[in-house]
């Protein structure tokens, strides 16, 4: 826990960092229903009202989390070898960033459900957290997995906000149809019933904790594999 805390405040060592997990999500929320509703006219989506804005506060934490995790993962590599070989060892340390990613998914999807109380009357405010947390965990794994194999920061911050953009841009409420390619789609299908002031059933519930398990699981696995290749 010592290390997961250290890899946390490294992070957030800087004034600006936590200024962007509070002020981001804000602005994200507030801009971003007309715009959302906007864009889902043009592509063939039905997302409008407080659907849109609650799908906001989910690509807020989602927005965060990707850019978090990504730089988590590799801002790993050097330290994390001389740690590796102290004693710590791959598995041990690859456990300590994530634990830590996870940490700061939390900060982000709790600043972005903030912001959204202050937007919408929440029906429904536990689906509505488990909803942007799924986001926040969702692409706080997408960030991790794209940082273990992509080191260059240039190259792999455009190769997460494309993975951001294509499921913005395609997903629930925003096209006719959902494409395979949509990670978000079960967070999102919670949030917008959440938003529309419907609860969602248990079956999409237990499906968005198993997708966000699962992806969590995942990015694990690649990150711990590359740490032990770089070790």
């Amino acid at each position: 826990m010592k290390r997961t805390a250290l890899f946390a405040r490294e992070q957030l060592r800087t004034p600006f960092t936590l200024a962007l997990l509070v002020a981001i999500p804000a602005l994200f929320v507030i801009s971003s229903a007309g715009v959302l509703s906007d864009f889902a006219a043009v592509l063939g989506g039905s997302l409008d009202g407080d659907s849109a804005a609650a799908l906001g506060a989910g690509w807020a934490a989602a927005f965060l989390s990707g850019a978090l995790g990504y730089f988590e993962a590799v801002s790993s590599s050097g330290a994390d070898r001389r740690l590796a070989l102290a004693g710590a060892g791959p598995s041990g340390v690859a456990v300590s960033r994530l634990l830590a990613s996870l940490l700061l998914a939390g900060i982000a999807a709790a600043s972005a459900y903030v912001a959204l109380v202050f937007q919408i009357e929440i029906v429904h405010p536990l689906h509505v957290a488990v909803g942007v947390a799924g986001f926040a965990v969702i692409y706080l794994s997408v960030g991790v997995l794209i940082g273990s194999v992509i080191q260059s920061p240039l190259e792999g911050s455009l190769a997460v906000v494309f993975v951001f953009l294509l499921d913005a841009f395609s997903g629930p409420g925003m096209a006719g149809s959902v494409p395979f390619w949509a990670v978000s789609q079960s967070a999102a299908d919670v949030l917008i019933a959440a938003g529309a002031g419907s609860s969602s059933s248990e079956s999409d519930i237990v499906e968005l904790l198993v997708v966000a398990a699962g992806s969590v699981l995942i990015s694990l696995a690649v990150f711990t594999f590359m740490a032990r290749r770089r070790s």
